[in-house]
């Protein structure tokens, strides 16, 4: 499938056959590209939990209002973040780039994020924003639907997944084998209401 036709049939699609099972290597390639999704200064803070455990299922479902997607779909995906990560071993992000990008850009990443709380947070949505498209289009290459979700108790997710006092949930993001096609697409805005040039 090439680009163009995977960003037309991506759908939001909310019911998946509960049989179907992913192969490992299929979520790990799915995975690969993931994680090859951009992120401001290469630091790569995102951080994807896969939920298996039945139980854990059922209790996120619980948290997402009784969304059948969540227990149904063949994968179920945590979209999280690291507020902290550009603190954490920044030298890890360069490591193979030459010295000199490495005497610039480390010193930068302390210098962009260091006490800028709302732009630590920030970056995490940007990130996981980009990799969450990543992670759709190529389901769609693999033969599956997804749905992104935030209809959710963030708070209460959080718990089930014991997330890190310094890590946010961005989002989740269901993918499996559909079993109902996406309504038809409610009513785009005309491009030149959207796309301007040079200022509103």
């Amino acid at each position: 499938m090439n680009i163009k036709q995977a960003i037309v049939e991506r759908r939001s699609v909310k019911h998946f056959d509960p049989k179907h099972v992913m192969t490992e290597a299929e979520i790990t390639e799915l995975m690969e590209y993931a994680i090859l999704s951009p992120t401001a200064f290469n630091i790569q803070h995102w951080r994807f939990i896969r939920v298996q455990d039945k139980a854990k299922r059922q209790q996120i479902q619980d948290a997402s209002w009784g969304q059948l997607q969540v227990t149904e779909a063949s994968l179920l995906l945590v979209l999280c973040a690291d507020l902290n990560a550009w603190e954490k071993q920044p030298e890890r992000y360069w490591k193979n780039a030459p010295q000199d990008v490495q005497n610039f850009l480390l010193p930068a990443i302390g210098s962009y994020y260091t006490n800028h709380h709302q732009a630590q947070r920030d970056e995490c949505f940007r990130s996981s924003s980009i990799a969450a498209m990543n992670i759709m289009l190529m389901a769609k290459e693999l033969g599956y639907d997804s749905c992104p979700m935030d209809g959710f108790d963030f708070d209460e997710v959080a718990k089930i997944i014991n997330l890190p006092h310094d890590h946010i949930i961005t989002m989740m993001i269901t993918i499996g084998k559909k079993t109902e096609d996406a309504r038809p697409r409610g009513g785009q805005l005309a491009l030149e209401e959207v796309f301007l040039t040079d200022s509103f």
